[in-house]
Formats: C-alpha cells, sequence, structure tokens
C-alpha cells in the first residue's frame, strides 16, 4: 500500500486540494502499479510563518 505525502504551504482551495489527492494518486497507479483503493496521499498545510527559503520565512517574503 503506498503512501504519499505532500506538504504544501496553507491557502490552496479544497478543489484545488481534491485535484493534487487524485493527480498523485493516479502518478502513483501508472508508475507502480497496483489500484487507486490502494494507494493513500496525506497532504500536511504548513503555516507560511513555519517554512522558510534562505532563513526567511515565507510570511516575511515579497511576493
Amino acid at each position: 500500500m503506498p503512501l504519499v505525502q505532500v506538504s504544501l504551504l496553507k491557502g490552496r482551495s479544497e478543489e484545488q486540494k481534491r485535484m493534487l489527492l487524485s493527480a498523485v494518486t493516479n502518478a502513483v497507479v501508472e508508475s507502480v502499479g497496483g489500484s487507486p483503493s490502494s494507494v493513500r496521499v496525506i497532504i500536511n498545510e504548513i503555516e507560511p510563518s513555519n517554512w522558510s527559503v534562505a532563513g526567511v520565512p515565507f510570511s516575511e517574503r515579497d511576493t
């Protein structure tokens, strides 16, 4: 039973997350076989203040 964990910054819509879950499930089935019902996907949503690049939290970055 494959288990995939995806970390994302908070802020995606429920529809975007549903699309991601479906796409990841399909990619696992296509690449390693098995059935979609055997694939588990977990989305870990991270607060922008808890994720940084080059030591700068996303909550403080210029966008």
